[in-house]
């Protein structure tokens, strides 16, 4: 087994398809216009499924495909086929924002997605356009269904609360998957990338986020999945359904992390709120063997030391406090949640 210098192991492989998207949600890229990744420079298919075999050989067992918008990279569903037919793959997945979810749910069941995580934070059609800037509520929720008509399961719906943006949301987002048996994820609002303009007033903690919810439907802990998952999930007391909170800043989970990142272009990235990243792609295009690519893997992952949202929160409690634009990280575009 592959271990960092905390004894983490590499388990969770995120691979970022494209670093297109279609939206530009203001808490993730609020920019209309982006400096791209240039085509030639992302990796094909067969690149990708070629390092994920070797991810897999050290000890990964899911995989999730993201972006950018992963349903803007074309034909996707054949990569979905070659990862699905890697041996000792558990999982495989895909986080996806559902406005092309609809045409190419079949298609991705059909070659072996056995679940999807879509990002939604209102269903409010004008909050939604106001938070994505553009893009339409309708066919979000159109993908869902279509989802479900295809068998995938579970359906999660990931849910980022920023203060005074979507935060009276929470309760019909709750209501919403409970009546639908979607499960639901709330996200802390995190200061990803370096253009979010993030600052700490305008996260809703975990903590509030649950009394919004148990002051109506009152739940039971039930814990992270595997106890690794980023969420702490709850069950409703009532029944029907479950919700879960990813709480990187107020709660960090950086001592259980075992998710190894994979840029669009190539580079190996230890931590979601990494600077830089380490170059698979030269490696790889250069006539590198499989065992010079685990060499080279198993050589950036030993000495991993990201505890970033842990130094995040001490600075937070600290005198100094923290300054988000004082920490260059790799754009999210890139990089994948």
């Amino acid at each position: 087994m592959l271990l960092d210098s905390f004894h983490r192991p590499a388990k969770d492989l995120r691979i970022s398809v494209t670093d297109r998207c279609n939206l530009r949600c203001t808490y993730c890229m609020p920019f209309d216009e982006y400096v791209w990744i240039d085509k030639k420079e992302i990796l094909t298919f067969e690149e990708i499924t070629r390092l994920a075999r070797l991810f897999i050989g050290l000890g990964v067992d899911e995989i999730r495909l993201t972006g950018g918008e992963p349903l803007a990279r074309t034909n996707l569903e054949i990569l979905v086929g070659q990862l699905s037919a890697l041996a000792g793959l558990k999982d495989l997945s895909l986080t996806t924002n559902g406005i092309f979810l609809a045409e190419n749910a079949a298609a991705l069941a059909a070659a072996g997605l056995k679940r999807i995580n879509v990002s939604l934070d209102t269903l409010n059609a004008e909050r939604f356009r106001q938070i994505t800037k553009r893009g339409e509520l309708s066919k979000v929720l159109e993908g869902l269904f279509a989802a479900k008509g295809a068998g995938l399961h579970p359906i999660k719906i990931n849910a980022v609360i920023e203060r005074g943006v979507n935060d009276v949301d929470i309760l019909e987002l709750v209501e919403f998957s409970r009546e639908h048996s979607f499960a639901l994820r709330f996200i802390e609002f995190m200061d990803v990338g370096n253009s979010n303009s993030w600052k700490s007033e305008r996260m809703v903690s975990k903590t509030e986020i649950l009394a919004a919810i148990s002051a109506r439907y009152p739940l039971r802990e039930v814990g992270r999945d595997q106890g690794t998952a980023p969420s702490v999930d709850y069950e409703f007391a009532v029944g029907q359904g479950d919700i879960g909170v990813i709480a990187s800043v107020t709660e960090p989970f950086c001592s259980s992390c075992t998710r190894v990142r994979l840029t669009a272009d190539g580079k190996l990235v230890t931590c979601l709120f990494s600077e830089t990243g380490h170059d698979l792609k030269s490696l790889l295009r250069s006539g590198a063997t499989d065992e010079e690519l685990v060499q080279f893997i198993s050589g950036v992952w030993r000495k991993r030391r990201d505890r970033y949202s842990d130094e995040r929160l001490e600075a937070l409690h600290s005198i100094q406090g923290y300054q988000s634009k004082d920490h260059k990280k790799i754009e999210m575009i890139s990089l994948g949640g």
